[in-house]
């Protein structure tokens, strides 16, 4: 992780940590913050405590998002405090919805200078971005849809289950924009709970959502999404969730957090370990297999 980012994620730079309700790369987010960078312009479908983090820690100048919040406990008070009180410094955002974030991602994918859509028909959403334009039917005058610009994150950084060496990521369980977000992106890092043989990959291909061909680097990191969860491997923290409400809404707190946890780190696999080992073990699922089908073996 320490070498991914050092590599691909600068100062001034756009970066893309997706993933929804799962597979969140927090580790990611903490090892931008312990490399000091700056000025960036965080995007996410659904930016929640990862973002909270960085931009509490000062790594960013901006927001692009769609819905945003400590999901199921309340807000985010790092990014309500340089939104509200400029404290410790002003934060630009830029409000999308969610189908928003996504089109944007997809016209970046595929190299489009807009991508139109119907959802903001009476939304109150256009009066605050100019970014979002109304535009007529070329095929009917009287119809008329909202179109956004594309999306090209300089990096994006995806978590997913497993890939091989040469960055064919599988990913099973609830799917966000993370491929869409990945082939627009200039760069794009890919973060595992294990790399696995390409047999492995090629056993299933269906569940390889992002080819190694847009992938730059692959960091096998377990645990990374803590407290996110990794389908399968761990569950969802909801503790972490609720104690983070208590230690953001002062930023002296969120201070001596990121001092204990990210700076008192050398990286995540000192903060697995300063978690201890009965914390993940009372976060590890029971198993439930899927199950098989048959590809058929062809000459």
């Amino acid at each position: 992780m320490q070498e991914a980012v050092r590599d691909l994620v600068r100062d001034g730079d756009t970066v893309a940590i997706e993933g929804f309700t799962h597979l969140i790369c927090f580790a990611a987010g903490h090892e931008i913050i312990r490399q000091g960078r700056k000025d960036l312009t965080l995007a996410r479908m659904t930016p929640d405590v990862v973002y909270d983090q960085m931009i509490g820690a000062g790594v960013a100048s901006k927001l692009i998002f769609s819905w945003m919040g400590n999901p199921g406990v309340g807000n985010l008070h790092a990014v309500r405090r340089r939104i509200e009180h400029a404290d410790p410094a002003p934060l630009e955002i830029e409000e999308y919805s969610h189908f928003g974030m996504v089109s944007r991602y997809m016209a970046g994918a595929a190299n489009l200078p807009f991508f139109p859509l119907r959802s903001y028909y009476e939304s109150d959403i256009p009066n605050v971005n100019p970014k979002i334009v109304p535009m007529g039917s070329p095929y009917d005058e009287n119809d008329q849809v909202y179109v956004v610009p594309p999306l090209k994150p300089d990096v994006t950084i995806v978590h997913a289950q497993r890939a091989d060496g040469g960055g064919d990521a599988q990913i099973w369980g609830l799917l966000g924009c993370q491929k869409e977000a990945a082939f627009a992106a200039e760069r794009t890092i890919v973060v595992v709970e294990e790399v696995v043989d390409e047999s492995v990959i090629r056993r299933d291909p269906n569940r390889t959502v992002i080819p190694g061909i847009v992938v730059d680097a692959v960091v096998e990191e377990p645990f990374a999404c803590h407290p996110s969860f990794a389908q399968g491997y761990y569950d969802r923290d909801n503790a972490f969730y609720l104690e983070w409400d208590r230690i953001a809404k002062d930023q002296e707190t969120l201070d001596a957090w990121l001092r204990e946890w990210v700076h008192g780190t050398a990286n995540h696999a000192e903060y697995v370990e300063r978690m201890g080992a009965a914390h993940w073990d009372s976060l590890r699922p029971e198993e439930s297999l899927s199950g098989q089908v048959n590809y058929g073996l062809y000459a």
